[in-house]
């Protein structure tokens, strides 16, 4: 059944009060991170080695709002190079306790460090010689008793006028947490490429693991002609090609040179060349910027803002052309 919603006691909105609540909030949650600081000793320094010397997965636990914080810090620690998932207490004892083994490290949260799920799991953890690390509010409660390692996260308030509902204290262990996952991320040597390789289909992902490869245009869709061919062939295979340009090659498809918008532009405002007759040889931009196909797309988008171009050809270590991308490939990839 539920319990029913109180009336609030006037409909009036007072700015003053509410503003007031909310920086008391942000002050007291602030005040109790700044107490954490001094309690980063021997004891994180020894949870960190436990977590870096297991050869399974940290495996976290917690019941209630410090099980929705659990959750979060496995999701940072596993996508910061700690293999590690959540396990909800009251399920592991129905079987899910099973999914922990005996090679993995058991992170277990509680404020009190009396939660009733998961001191039931504590023996079967324990049994198995598990090592426990957890993050309580009570050094002297049971879990923190019966720990390998204790990080007290207490705090001396919540920010809750009521003193009921976890603020303050879930911030605390929230911190506690990703003080735990960067630590590891620097011990372990995690790089940017590492964290890319965890979120592919990020912002980050797409920047560090996309290639040129990946989004270039190949065989017929690269447009190509060769030295002798005329102005209008040449706009003939840029417009058929979509690129703007068309790479101008030799008969091993050698780079000779690019045939752009620019270069057309250029053409016709030089009273000193016939349209009608010239070959596209005579009016190609010569040693044009090209890029690998096993570069990354993000340099491909570099290159073309540092030069203001907006299309790139791929060639090989021969200098054939291989492929050819511009600046929409790069935008449909969100490269750019």
């Amino acid at each position: 059944m539920n319990a029913p919603i109180a009336k609030p006691k006037s409909t009036r909105v007072d700015a003053a009060s509410i503003m007031q609540s909310a920086r008391t909030v942000i002050a007291t949650e602030a005040a109790a991170i700044r107490a954490l600081e001094p309690r980063i000793d021997q004891n994180f320094v020894d949870a960190c080695r436990l977590i870096l010397g297991c050869k399974g997965r940290l495996v976290v636990t917690g019941m209630g709002k410090s099980g929705h914080v659990g959750r979060k810090i496995a999701a940072t620690l596993a996508s910061t190079g700690t293999p590690a998932f959540f396990v909800h207490p009251g399920e592991a004892s129905h079987g899910d306790l099973g999914m922990i083994l005996p090679q993995d490290v058991v992170l277990a949260l509680s404020n009190s460090g009396e939660t009733d799920e998961i001191l039931f799991i504590l023996p079967v953890i324990k049994r198995q010689g598990i090592p426990l690390i957890s993050i309580t509010g009570n050094p002297d409660s049971s879990l923190a008793g019966q720990s390998d390692v204790h990080l007290d996260a207490g705090i001396s308030a919540e920010a809750c006028p009521l003193g009921l509902a976890p603020t303050a204290s879930t911030t605390a262990a929230l911190v506690m947490g990703d003080a735990l996952a960067i630590a590891l991320l620097e011990a372990r040597g995690f790089t940017s490429e590492d964290f890319a390789r965890s979120h592919p289909a990020g912002s980050l992902g797409r920047r560090l693991l996309l290639h040129i490869s990946d989004v270039m245009h190949t065989g017929p869709g690269v447009p190509m002609i060769s030295p002798d061919a005329s102005l209008t062939k040449a706009l003939m295979e840029m417009t058929r090609k979509h690129l703007g340009m068309t790479a101008v090659v030799d008969d091993d498809q050698r780079l000779l040179g690019v045939f752009t918008d620019g270069d057309l532009r250029r053409a016709l405002d030089d009273d000193g060349v016939d349209l009608r007759n010239a070959k596209v040889s005579d009016l190609m931009t010569r040693g044009p910027k090209v890029i690998s196909a096993d570069k990354l797309a993000i340099e491909a988008a570099q290159l073309m803002e540092k030069y203001q171009i907006h299309a790139l050809l791929v060639v090989d270590h021969a200098q054939r052309v291989v492929g050819a991308l511009n600046i929409h490939d790069l935008l449909r990839a969100r490269v750019v």
